[in-house]
Parts: structure tokens; C-alpha cells; sequence
């Protein structure tokens, strides 16, 4: 795509055919060189097999059984990471497909709708000169948004650059505007997330997200009960069974599975269950396209606690250019879409403009430059 955008120069995109003319799209926000192969590889045994091979032929409104199909004759591939990814752009597509089928939205699929607009938070990466800072977040207000998080870039490498950004972007957004900050898993351990966390209780902040890696169980533990400010994490993990285990064994404030990369909209459904079980709020991770902001935005319909979604504003194309109908922020919020399936119009010009044919030579598999 030229020059470098500040998230992704990729996106990797099911279309899911069936017999009678119906397409299903899907995503998913991982490596699309890796899960084009998971996808097209032939089998090599009946636990070792690519996701067409396991789908062709099969009924597409067999979510739930396809689901496990396809976690149980890949699993020689693995039980997490990239195969769920994968299988997670194909859930999506197939429950498209379904809502398309019977002409309603996907959350008349899930159960029914318990809200028509959905309040947002917006997500940036922060600019490199912490002044700039300010108007970014001033902007986002003005367009309606309560409650901003930062996160990426330069951000959680030098404390005190981040004490800077942070008090340009509190004193330009006033009080009454929640902060959050995603650290990626810069602060290397709890002993070091503490000391950092403390010097931002005066930003009076909403959540402070993925402070160190997920897998550091013990770590995250000791630091959510050691702070006075909520913890988050997960948007890494995949499938209830990793969820399960993170959420028993760190007591996280908040979860934040990727719909594109935890298991699709299937595997959502139960990692919200184990959520409201352990009396966690769960606030989907959503930094990629329109296609898993739809998809999120279905979700959140149909289920109780489904106030709260993420909108990035990412300068990258792929944010907003890739979705002919991106889902628009107004007044701060999310309209739910009441179209069959997800909604969806694919930006077929923006798609022939980047998309790529690629090999495993050196050049992404169908994805964008």
C-alpha cells in the first residue's frame, strides 16, 4: 500500500459460496499467509485437514456442528492460535450465510436484539510528539465518544512520555471523559506494571489493558489485586478452554476476545457465558475492519451486557475503506444493522486496487500491500 499505516497493511478475507448463490464473508485479524494455508492445505490424515476440504459439501446452517468439525480434524494442527483464527473467519461467513438464508440479521439468529445503537469507545495510537495528542482526542469527543484508549505506537516504552501523552490528552478531553491505555504487554512483569500503574492513578483511568503477557497468570493476578484500577486482557487467546483458564486463574476486571481470532461469533457465545459466570464484564476487542465491527455489533445486540464496543480510528485504508457500508460512529454510538446476515457490502474497487495474488516466497497470500 505505499507507505506504512499505523495498524495493519493486511486483512485476510473469507468468502464463503454455496450451491444456491448465497456468500458468506468472514475475518480474521491474524497472519493471512498462515491461514490461507490452513485453509487450503490438502489433508494428510483425518485429524490434518485444510477448512475447504473439511466444508465442500456440507450444509452451511450446520454452524454449531461444523464448528467442531473443524476443530476436531485440525487439531494435529493445534487447539489454539492460528487454526482458531481461521476457523474463526469461516464461523463468521457461515452465520452470513445463515442470516442470509432465512432474511433476517444475525441477531435474530442469537436470540433477538436488546438494543438498536451500541455506545462506542474509540481506540488510537498515539502520536509520536505528545502535543499532537491533544487534538486527536479532542476530535473523538466532538464526534461523541465518552471514553477514549490509547495504546501502541511509542506508548509504554518510556514512562515518562507516557506521563506526557497522558496529560495532554486528560487536559484536552476534560474530566468527565474516561481514559483507558493499552500497554501490549510492555511492562515485562507485575513488579514493573505496579510501579508504572501508580503513576497513572492520576489520569483516573477506566481500565488499563494487556499490562504484561496473558500467559503471565500469576503476574496479572497479583497486579489486579494490587491496583486500584481495573485490569483487561485477552484479545490473544482463543477458544472458551484458553479463556476458561485465563479468567480462573488471573481474576482479569474485564475480558476481550477478538470475535475474528477467539472462535467466531460460536465460540464468542460461550466465552460470554463464562464471563457473566465469574462476574467478569466482557468488551470485545475491535481494531480491524468493518467486516469484524460487524460482526461484533451483531453480537452485542443479542446478549444482556453488550453496552460497550470498540471503534478504532486507525488511519490505515483497510479501516474504513474495505466495508462499502462501514458501520458510522453518530452521536458516539453504533447503529446496529438490520440487514440479512452481517449487512455487508465489500468495496469491490478497493479490494481489486489492493488485493494481491501472493506465494510463500517472500509475499503475503491474499492480503493487501
Amino acid at each position: 500500500m505505499g507507505d506504512t499505516a499505523e495498524w495493519g497493511d493486511d486483512a485476510f478475507i473469507v468468502r464463503i459460496h454455496t450451491d444456491n448463490g448465497l456468500i458468506g464473508i468472514g475475518e480474521s485479524d491474524s497472519c493471512p499467509a498462515v491461514l490461507k494455508a490452513i485453509i487450503e492445505t490438502p489433508s494428510s490424515h483425518s485429524t490434518c485437514k485444510g477448512l475447504r476440504e473439511i466444508l465442500l459439501g456440507e450444509n452451511p446452517l450446520d454452524i454449531e456442528r461444523l464448528w467442531r468439525k473443524m476443530f476436531e480434524q485440525t487439531s494435529y494442527m493445534g487447539r489454539r492460535g492460528a487454526v482458531i483464527h481461521a476457523i474463526s473467519a469461516v464461523d463468521i461467513a457461515l452465520w452470513d450465510i445463515a442470516g442470509k438464508h432465512f432474511g433476517v440479521p444475525v441477531y435474530q439468529l442469537l436470540g433477538g436484539k436488546l438494543r438498536d445503537d451500541i455506545e462506542a469507545y474509540g481506540t488510537f495510537i498515539p502520536r509520536d510528539v505528545p502535543c499532537e495528542n491533544s487534538e486527536v482526542a479532542a476530535g473523538m469527543v466532538d464526534a461523541g465518544l465518552r471514553l477514549l484508549k490509547l495504546g501502541g505506537g511509542n506508548f509504554g516504552i518510556d514512562p515518562q512520555h507516557d506521563h506526557t501523552v497522558m496529560r495532554y490528552v486528560r487536559d484536552s478531553v476534560g474530566p468527565d471523559v474516561e481514559l483507558a491505555v493499552d500497554l501490549v504487554y510492555r511492562w515485562k512483569n507485575f513488579p514493573n506494571a505496579k510501579k508504572q500503574a501508580e503513576k497513572l492513578y492520576e489520569f483516573d483511568l477506566a481500565w488499563i489493558e494487556e499490562p504484561i503477557p496473558a500467559d503471565d497468570h500469576i503476574g496479572l493476578r497479583r497486579l489486579s489485586q494490587a491496583i486500584s484500577v481495573n485490569v483487561s486482557g485477552g484479545e490473544c487467546l482463543a477458544t472458551f478452554a484458553e479463556f476458561e483458564e485465563f479468567v480462573q486463574e488471573t481474576s482479569p476486571d474485564i475480558i476481550q476476545p477478538d470475535i475474528t481470532r477467539c472462535g467466531g461469533i460460536t465460540e464468542m457465545r460461550r466465552i460470554y457465558q463464562l464471563a457473566t459466570r465469574h462476574s467478569c464484564r466482557l468488551v470485545p476487542h475491535g481494531f480491524s475492519t468493518g467486516i469484524l465491527l460487524a460482526a461484533t455489533s451483531q453480537f452485542l445486540a443479542s446478549v444482556p451486557n453488550g453496552e460497550l464496543i470498540e471503534y478504532s480510528n486507525s488511519t490505515s485504508p483497510l479501516a474504513t475503506g474495505l466495508v462499502a457500508n462501514h458501520l458510522p460512529l453518530v452521536n458516539g454510538r453504533v447503529t446496529v444493522s438490520d440487514a440479512p446476515g452481517l449487512g455487508l457490502v465489500l468495496n469491490e474497487d478497493f479490494i481489486s486496487r489492493y488485493g494481491v495474488e501472493m506465494n510463500f516466497s517472500g509475499r503475503m497470500l491474499n492480503g493487501f500491500r
